[in-house]
């Protein structure tokens, strides 16, 4: 039989998705209104002219003729309970919301994100715009199988020339009337798919076996050694291919058959009540189709012979008792699959336009008419459908386009299981006959049935779904939807967190958390870039202080700030937490934080300050290309630029909201609390190149000088192995493990007496750098070498901070601490007098200066006076942290 033949039907034959939704919203322009089609016009009927597709037609003796009975009815049940999960995952989704236009697009999108929803919601569309193009080629060549002129020039109804240009004249025809429906809306596609099911549900088998072709096979009637005889299975050669049928191929041949189970959920928007039809109809769709489908295999194995089933695939014309009345069927089918494909590729473009996640490119698609119908994205679907009708011949796109139906649905599941899993208070679908096995199982079962069919179209389509993924990334997408991957981090982060044991904590894994107190972040940039990079992987916590007293304004003036703070971190491209809070003074404020910040075993354990000095604060955001904005103070979007939502740096002169002795006082409550201190001074000046984010070699090299001695007390205390010291040791190599940082040079200074023989302490400081795998040049340095002579002889062990003998004498043994200091960054230069050469070129400079913080006072009277040597003692010395370590914080042991 001639119509048996076509290679476009007798092979890999596509299930379709009928779609159809409203152009805007639940119910489009319309509304409410537009809510008008019942459980049965709206889910049963589309989902069932899906899922039967052509295959009813074609497909019935091809699997029963290869697999036999009793493997076609185990391939049946092993499709429709792949297919099963899905809808249960489809029906939880529709019933824990309303589901707009886009049908799985918008179900993904809004759980999954933008990102992966707007990249499968393009699979989905291609899938339907290419499904469309395979459902109108098949019907060509159907009737051009009956109705073309074949070579032996006979007549009859033989009428139709054919060729590639009257094959692609046919399907563009075609094509014409299909859009031309589409166009009109989604009522007339309905009316017209109610038309079809009719004509399905027509019955065709009956008593006419005499007009088959004795060398075809046999219709027997009902006949048990018929059936007998087809109920194991008799794999052979497809007559119209020549391949050889295995059970893998067969399964995918009537897998793809049984695909569009979303067609009913996809036209929710239209449905009076779709919290109940959308469950009601799918199930109701699936068991009808499910039973016919044991029907017509149960029928066709008791009436014909296996030769019969396998040699024509088109028999069920031969025996129908009127057989034209087969060819209707298969050319209706043929024309809903195909309208079915091209309203849902409108839908599914429409809903993509509206949520700009691809420009411009989809902006026609935007256009609907008055009544809500998008034209715009049916004229642009028609369009791509027809230059997939240039190509001819879709065999091999076939299993493709199935494949991407088959990412949706997984990914349909993978929504489904992530919201179950994520335990979201607000997942509460009033379809609970699920749960998050099924949905993993969903997820399985897909992903092996997109291998089964086709390895490469499914490699391929993960591959595509993954380049989607990316570009939707870069470019950006709308945060409003709500991200399920936002409550599946909080369930997982706060299980571990949980599992983060304080008590089991130890020296070997110690790592810096950071809380860096800003009061304003114009002025601090450097400082908050460097602080990221002296976390090492640890909490980062930017906090700030309001002064404020609640109980004396309306509303917390703190919640509004979190906006613009968050953006900041996002801007300044650091990983850190805010935290912010309000207080009558900024002490408080960081005595909260202190205590506060931080969850379960992740708190800060190092406070970080910028220093107290009279210097004018800088405008970072005025020099920093990442927070240059446009004039006008609006950024793109609308929303208000970064440097309108941070006053400008406090102007010289001006009040300060942190007196020296709070400030001070600050220091004291952190070591009381045991938490380390960095006070960080001139951070502005640090070389840009230092604090990017790439490995790239600065244009300078830079050294980083560590003294990891309390140069305000040099002949006192326990030496360089002190917990303290050891903190500066580590912060500085820390900061050498950055990418910005590894072409720095680590020196460290030792300071000798001028009695003491140079080489001993030398050799003991290098043995403990061995032991705690630091590698530093190590320099001794006599005091008063350039320094002048500060040190007085008879007061070695003298406490300069506490002392009480003379303000003058201590702040001339910080001036003489600071001018050696500063001698030896000036002999990172080589020169005529320099350590690195004569040829009077200069050498590397020190970017980074590491200093030991003294422990202030125990007098407050005498905090003022504190702060004074400090600020002696880092003078002119460009970048400098000022370090006290109270935690020890290396181990030597494995």
């Amino acid at each position: 039989m001639a119509s048996e033949n076509s290679p476009l039907l007798a092979y890999r034959l596509l299930g379709e998705e009928g779609v159809a939704f409203p152009a805007n919203g639940a119910g489009g322009p319309g509304g409410e209104s537009a809510r008008k089609l019942s459980t049965f016009l709206g889910v049963v009927v589309p989902t069932v002219l899906s899922m039967f597709s052509i295959v009813v037609f074609l497909r019935i003796g091809f699997v029963v003729g290869h697999a036999g009975l009793l493997q076609a009815l185990a391939m049946l049940l092993v499709a429709y309970f792949i297919l099963a999960l899905t809808v249960l995952s489809v029906c939880a989704i529709a019933t824990n919301g309303a589901v707009r236009g886009g049908g799985a697009y918008f179900m993904i999108s809004r759980t999954l994100g933008p990102e992966v929803g707007g990249s499968i919601g393009l699979m989905f569309y291609l899938a339907n715009v290419c499904g469309c193009a395979v459902s109108l080629l098949g019907l060509v060549e159907s009737m051009l199988d009956v109705f073309g002129v074949d070579a032996t020039g006979s007549s009859g109804l033989r009428v139709l020339p054919q060729g590639y240009g009257w094959s692609l004249l046919y399907g563009s025809l075609l094509l014409g009337l299909v859009g031309g429906v589409c166009t009109l809306g989604a009522g007339l596609y309905a009316r017209a798919s109610f038309l079809t099911f009719l004509i399905q549900l027509t019955p065709r088998p009956g008593p006419n076996g005499s007009s088959l072709p004795p060398q075809v096979g046999h219709f027997t009637g009902f006949n048990s050694s018929t059936l007998k005889a087809n109920l194991g299975a008799g794999y052979a050669k497809d007559y119209t291919t020549g391949a050889m049928m295995t059970f893998a191929s067969v399964f995918a041949v009537l897998f793809n058959g049984c695909t569009g189970i979303m067609a009913g959920a996809n036209m929710s928007g239209e449905l009076k009540d779709p919290s109940r039809a959308i469950p009601l109809g799918t199930i109701v769709a699936v068991a009808y189709t499910f039973f016919i489908y044991i029907l017509l295999f149960f029928l066709s194995s008791f009436t014909c012979d296996r030769i019969l089933l396998q040699e024509d695939y088109g028999f069920f014309r031969a025996i129908s008792l009127w057989p034209p009345l087969v060819l209707i069927g298969i050319y209706a089918t043929s024309i809903s699959a195909s309208m079915s494909s091209l309203i849902g590729a409108s839908r599914i473009l429409h809903a993509l336009a509206q949520d700009d996640l691809f420009g411009m490119i989809l902006a026609p698609a935007k256009v609907v008419s008055q009544g809500g119908n998008p034209w715009g994205a049916v004229l642009y679907s028609w369009g791509l459908v027809q230059l997939v009708l240039l190509v001819g011949k879709l065999n091999t796109l076939a299993a493709v386009v199935t494949v991407f139906y088959l990412v949706a649905y997984a990914a349909v599941d993978l929504s489904c299981l992530s919201l179950e899993w994520a335990s979201a208070p607000n997942f509460r679908p009033t379809f609970s006959l699920f749960s998050w096995h099924t949905c993993l199982l969903g997820v399985a079962s897909c992903l092996l049935m997109m291998f089964l069919i086709s390895p490469g179209a499914a490699g391929g389509s993960l591959l595509l779904m993954g380049l989607l993924c990316g570009l939707l990334t870069a470019r950006g997408g709308p945060s409003s939807w709500g991200y399920v991957s936002q409550a599946l981090l909080f369930h997982q982060v706060r299980k571990y967190l949980l599992r983060l044991d304080v008590r089991k904590d130890h020296v070997k894994f110690w790592r810096p958390q950071l809380l860096l107190l800003v009061g304003n972040p114009r002025g601090a940039l450097p400082l908050l870039r460097l602080a990221n990079q002296l976390k090492k992987g640890g909490l980062y916590v930017l906090g700030h202080v309001t002064l404020g007293d609640l109980d004396c304004l309306p509303s917390d003036p703190v919640q509004p700030q979190y906006g613009a703070w968050l953006s900041l971190v996002d801007r300044a491209q650091v990983k850190a937490f805010v935290d912010l809070t309000l207080s009558p003074s900024v002490r408080q404020g960081a005595q909260h934080l202190l205590r506060i910040s931080g969850l379960g075993g992740m708190k800060p354990n190092t406070l970080v300050l910028g220093f107290y000095d009279d210097a004018v604060p800088q405008d970072h955001f005025l020099t920093d290309p990442a927070f240059s904005e446009p004039a006008n103070g609006t950024q793109e979007g609308g929303s208000p630029a970064l440097s309108t939502l941070f006053p400008p740096p406090r102007a010289p002169g001006s009040p300060r909201a942190l007196s020296p002795q709070d400030y001070v006082a600050t220091v004291v409550d952190a070591l009381k609390m045991n938490k380390n201190v960095v006070l960080a001074r001139a951070c502005g000046a640090l070389p840009p190149e230092r604090l990017s984010r790439g490995s790239g070699s600065p244009s300078q090299q830079h050294h980083v000088d560590v003294w990891p001695l309390n140069l305000l007390r040099p002949r006192g205390g326990p030496g360089y192995v002190d917990v303290c010291g050891l903190f500066l040791l580590q912060m500085a190599t820390i900061l050498g493990m950055v990418p910005a940082w590894h072409s720095a040079r680590l020196r460290i200074f030792l300071c000798l007496g001028p009695q003491e023989a140079p080489g001993a302490a030398e050799g003991r400081l290098r043995a403990l750098l061995s032991q705690l795998r630091i590698r530093a040049e190590v320099r001794e340095v006599v005091w008063g070498d350039g320094a002048g002579s500060g040190q007085p002889e008879e007061e070695e062990e003298g406490d300069f901070v506490n002392s009480r003998r003379g303000d003058s004498e201590a702040e001339a043994l910080a001036c003489s601490a600071n001018c050696l200091v500063r001698a030896q960054q000036g002999r990172g230069r080589g020169g005529p007098g320099g350590p690195e050469g004569g040829d009077g070129e200069e050498g590397p400079t020190t970017a980074l200066t590491f200093l030991y913080l003294p422990r202030p006072p125990a007098d407050p009277a005498r905090y003022p006076h504190y702060l004074a040597l400090l600020e002696i003692l880092s003078r002119d010395l460009g970048p400098t942290l000022l370090i006290h370590g109270v935690t020890p914080v290396t181990c030597t042991d494995l």
